[in-house]
This record gives structure tokens, C-alpha cells and sequence, in this order.
């Protein structure tokens, strides 16, 4: 059980001058599940979450900076630069950076988002303080050298050809495009061939001094980790590098989408030799800020988030017409999108769309039975507890919260908003976001007439 508090404590120097300050965010009982906060001299934020119960610990870095701050000719710069991060420092070789966590069994890795990059370490509680001597200097000392910018372009190119080869998860960069067009949301984070080539090492180290100043870093620890040490052992790790105290920091400025959503109606059809049909038929969905958004993540269970959902019954279990079917959510600073994916033999494309179709107005004209709600509800509830499981995951929440919300929620606060979710709630959440006329993105071999029969799924 952890509860709410907000007791601050000011670290002074010897002149008296306020250094760093400390909030208790979450207070847990006897210390566990603890979440602590301490901002240092420049805007560095440091939350930790301790488990004392544990024997590892897992160390991450989150940046400000996604896919969707990048310009038309930066596209794919954020990703490129979570690459060239592994390539070397002034401290330490590409080698000598994957070789030091792997001698003490540690797993270190990166993601890029449309709104965040993160960089982490998952070691044993002892070896912590290897892990935030590593990424720190990854992330404050990189040299983004010449020939590595050369060497990984290649690497680059690969993920984009490897992606492109799994229309199943290309249909879904294709839908952000169908969704918001050759805009910043619109655009895949991992850039286009053209842009990649187009890169060079002067604008990746431009865009590296630019957004990784650390008015614009979160750095994140879960497990079994001692607050205080965590903050010490950053601080110095940053000040070393000369990266605490900048004056010339560049805001970051706030983020802006929502108009950008395309006219509903929309349809994008990428023909491919696949032996499925991939589609995604949706509309615009919540920021992730939307209050509704509770709302929304029972309604989004209900209708196709596990076996027992609605799509899946309807589609897989009682026709047969698939094997994977489901619905999700994303939600941004400003807008969000909902979506529905199948992927079907091209024959069965229209019966497939039509039945998402027909239950996606079914649900936006009569909302959910109790039974779906208090069965969504309860799975919600348990995959969030399950999810949360290993310190990676713990690491991950309290670092993306820190980062999009600035605040912190613990999970029995979690757990009861979800509970309290009404029908008439989901019953509103679902005229809004499902009662709006759809686009739809599709992959596959479709002949003429199939493909000219696309647009009666949206009309």
C-alpha cells in the first residue's frame, strides 16, 4: 500500500545555497514501493522507486525528444541517435560499453517513441552504480564520431528494410500517415531511406546538443536502490562531464498536433505480394491526458482486447475469419488515435471490415453489458498489477510518468480509477471516439475490384 505525500528537503552548500531539492511522492509501507524525487542544480530529475525485497535494479534515462520534434529532413534522427549513443565516448569503446555489462550478467538496450527516447541497464542491486557510470557517459559523453554516423547508417537501413518486411507492424506507420499525414505524428520514427542517406554526422550532433541538455532528461532507478545514492552517484557522473549548470538550455517547446488529424473517411491501400490482408480500420482517439482515458482503456479491453472480447469472439472464434484481431489505443501530448487491426486472407478483407464495422457502431450506439464492463475491468485491473512485475517495468512507469505527466500515481490509485469507471461513462467515451466516421490503411495483394470496395468500410 503507498500513499500520497509531498515532504520536500533542501540540500544546502556550505554558503548556505539551495543544491538540490528532495519530494517524497509516493511513501510506501516500511519503505517499499517508495517513490522519491530530487531535482538537481540545472533541472535534472531523479525518481527513484525503492524494493528492498529484490535483488536487482534496474537504471534509465529518459529524453524529451521523439520522432515527432523532428523536421521533414530530420526524420529518423531521434532513432539514429539512440544508435551512435552505443557507439563510444571518451571514456569508453563501443566494445568496452556492451562489455562491461555484460561481464556482470547486466542487460542494457534503448527505445525510441514518438515523444520520448529512453536508454537503461538492468543489473544486479550491486552492480547499480556500473550501470549509472555506463549510461550516464553514454548519454552526456558521446562523440558522435564521423565513421560511426558511416558505419550505422547501414545498421539503420536494415531495421527499416526488417520493418518493412512485417506488414503487420508497417500497416501500423502506415494508418499514423493515413491518420495525420506527412506531419511529425504522421512520419515513422525509424525516418525513410531517402532521409537516413540524407543525414549527416553535423545535423545528428546539432539535434544530440540540442535535446539533450538535462533540463529535458528524467533519470529513472527501480529496485533495490537507495535514494540518496542514486543521486549522488548521478550527480556526479554529470557534473564530471560538465553537463550540470548549463546556461544556455533550449526549452522545450510545447508539443502541438491535434489539428493536423485528417477529414475521416480516409483510405490508404499499399499493395504488397503478402499472404495476408493487414488491416487497420480507426479514427481519432484521446491525449493521454484526457481524463476520459480510463474510460476509453475499459472500453478499448471490451471490444478487442483479449480472447473474451468482442472482435475476437466475432471475427476468430465464430467465423474462423482470422488469427489475430485486437484493438488498441495511442495517446499523444495533444491527440491520440484508435484503431482496430486484422489480418485475414485477401478474400474475407470485406467480411472481416464489415463485422469490425458493424461492432464498432454497435458499441458507439449502445455502449457495453455489465458483464463486458466488470469482466474488462477486472482484467485491466489484473494485467496492470501482472505488468508490473519486474523492476524493468517499475523503471519504466515512474520514469514516462515523471516525464509526460510530472507527477506520480501509485498503483492502487491506478486500480481505483479504473474501478470506478461507470457505463455511462464508457457509453459517452464510446459515442465520442467510436461513433466518428473511420479511415482505414491496408497492406496486402488486393485485386481492382477488391481494393475499389475499400471505401465502403468508412462510409
Amino acid at each position: 500500500m503507498t500513499s500520497r505525500s509531498t515532504r520536500k528537503t533542501a540540500r544546502t552548500s556550505s554558503e548556505g545555497r539551495a543544491v538540490a531539492r528532495t519530494q517524497t511522492l509516493l511513501k510506501g509501507e516500511n519503505g517499499i514501493g517508495t517513490v522519491r524525487r530530487t531535482t538537481l542544480p540545472g533541472g535534472l530529475r531523479v525518481v527513484t522507486e525503492t524494493l528492498p525485497s529484490v535483488r536487482s535494479a534496474t537504471f534509465g534515462i529518459w529524453a524529451n525528444v521523439g520522432s515527432r520534434d523532428e523536421t521533414p529532413t530530420l526524420n529518423g534522427a531521434t532513432h539514429y541517435l539512440e544508435h551512435l549513443l552505443f557507439k563510444g565516448t571518451a571514456k569508453r569503446s563501443a566494445l568496452d560499453i556492451s562489455a562491461a555489462l555484460d561481464a556482470v550478467g547486466g542487460e542494457m538496450n534503448a527505445f525510441t517513441a514518438k515523444e520520448y527516447t529512453c536508454y537503461y541497464a538492468r543489473v544486479l542491486d550491486t552492480d547499480l552504480p556500473l550501470a549509472i557510470d555506463v549510461v550516464c557517459d553514454m548519454l552526456t559523453g558521446s562523440l558522435i564520431d564521423a565513421a560511426d554516423v558511416d558505419a550505422e547508417r547501414g545498421v539503420i537501413l536494415e531495421e527499416i528494410a526488417m520493418t518493412e518486411d512485417d506488414p503487420g507492424d508497417c500497416v501500423h506507420d502506415l494508418f499514423a500517415h493515413t491518420m495525420l499525414g506527412d506531419t511529425p505524428l504522421g512520419r515513422p520514427v525509424l525516418g525513410t531511406v531517402d532521409t537516413i542517406n540524407a543525414l549527416t554526422r553535423d545535423q545528428i550532433a546539432r539535434f544530440y546538443k540540442k535535446h539533450y541538455d538535462p533540463t529535458h532528461l528524467v533519470v529513472a532507478a527501480a529496485g533495490n536502490v537507495d535514494h540518496a545514492k542514486v543521486v549522488r552517484q548521478v550527480r556526479a557522473a554529470f557534473e564530471k562531464a560538465g553537463a550540470l549548470g548549463r546556461t544556455d538550455a533550449v526549452p522545450v517547446a510545447p508539443r502541438s498536433g491535434a489539428k493536423t488529424i485528417r477529414t475521416a473517411g480516409r483510405v490508404e491501400l499499399l499493395g504488397r505480394k503478402t499472404e495476408q490482408a493487414h488491416v487497420v480500420l480507426g479514427m481519432p482517439g484521446l491525449a493521454r491526458t484526457d481524463e476520459r482515458r480510463w474510460a476509453l482503456g475499459v472500453l478499448n479491453t471490451a471490444l478487442g482486447g483479449g480472447m473474451s472480447s468482442r472482435l475476437f469472439q466475432e471475427v476468430r472464434e465464430k467465423r474462423g475469419l482470422a488469427y489475430s484481431v485486437y484493438s488498441y489505443t495511442s495517446g499523444f501530448a495533444d491527440c491520440g488515435l484508435f484503431g482496430v487491426y486484422a489480418g485475414c486472407r485477401p478474400s474475407q478483407v470485406h467480411d472481416v471490415l464489415g463485422i469490425c464495422r458493424e461492432e464498432l457502431d454497435r458499441v458507439a450506439n449502445e455502449g457495453l453489458s455489465d458483464e463486458e464492463i466488470g469482466r474488462a475491468i477486472g482484467q485491466l485491473s489484473g494485467s496492470t498489477v501482472l505488468g508490473l512485475e519486474d523492476t524493468g517495468a517499475l523503471m519504466n512507469r515512474i520514469g514516462k510518468s515523471e516525464l509526460c505527466w510530472g507527477d506520480q500515481m501509485s498503483v492502487d490509485d491506478m486500480l481505483a480509477r479504473i474501478a470506478a469507471v461507470t457505463p455511462d461513462e464508457i457509453r459517452e467515451v464510446a459515442r465520442d471516439v467510436l461513433g466518428q466516421r473511420p479511415s482505414l490503411s491496408v497492406i496486402g495483394p488486393l485485386k481492382d475490384k477488391q481494393a475499389a470496395r475499400l471505401h465502403e468500410a468508412v462510409s
